[in-house]
């Protein structure tokens, strides 16, 4: 670390355990200006060669102040259902508000609902929609629950372009809150792949 005076390194800044920081080493950061953000395996991998050296320790470390190219494309359109960002702060957990509100991703491997094999729905954590039917979801070993296709008229999407790279990513439709990236690299007969945060999404397990 470069020694200063003056406003904390990115990298003194506390995060939520469990996400990527969204610092970049050697950066300074304003007190209270910076929104940390998290990015995903995928991005890692496919940013690797402009992001070499961002980071210390295996991890690459990104900075972005306001909000993400996702949230923005989000945040313009209207809902059904709406809340102030107080009101989310409120009705969602600190993991949920990240991810949800702010486009985090989780971290791979986390969610328990990863390894959810019972029949059900998966909703969205913040307004309780159905957004993917368990005889949708698959295994795609990215670490992320995975589906090949949303319940109809569930699911939005927006281009995001984060990272220096377009991708598309899927918001619930009633709420807009983030959940995820939708990729063509999917099983049949979409060929799709929604790779989603199982911390966006609840379970409701089938009736027996």
């Amino acid at each position: 670390m470069i020694g200063r005076s003056g406003p904390p390194l990115c990298d003194q800044i506390q995060v939520t355990p469990g996400y990527y920081r969204g610092a970049a080493a050697n950066r300074d950061i304003p007190h209270g200006s910076a929104e940390l953000r998290c990015i995903d395996e995928e991005t890692l991998m496919l940013s690797r060669r402009t992001l070499m050296g961002a980071g210390a320790g295996g991890l690459v470390l990104l900075a972005l102040n306001g909000r993400r190219p996702g949230v923005a494309a989000t945040a313009a359109q209207t809902f059904e259902l709406t809340h102030s960002e107080d009101e989310w702060r409120k009705l969602l957990t600190a993991d949920q508000f990240a991810v949800l509100r702010r486009s985090g991703t989780e971290r791979p491997f986390t969610s328990p609902l990863l390894h959810e094999k019972r029949k059900g729905t998966f909703a969205c954590a913040g307004c309780a929609l159905d957004l993917f039917s368990s005889d949708t979801k698959y295994d795609s070993k990215t670490g992320w629950p995975s589906f090949w296709a949303p319940i109809e008229n569930a699911v939005g999407t927006t281009e995001d372009k984060s990272f220096g790279m377009i991708r598309t990513a899927v918001h619930c439709h009633r709420c807009g809150g983030h959940l995820g990236h939708v990729f063509k690299d999917g099983p049949r007969p979409t060929g799709l792949r929604y790779c989603m945060n199982g911390v966006a999404m609840t379970f409701k397990a089938a009736a027996a």
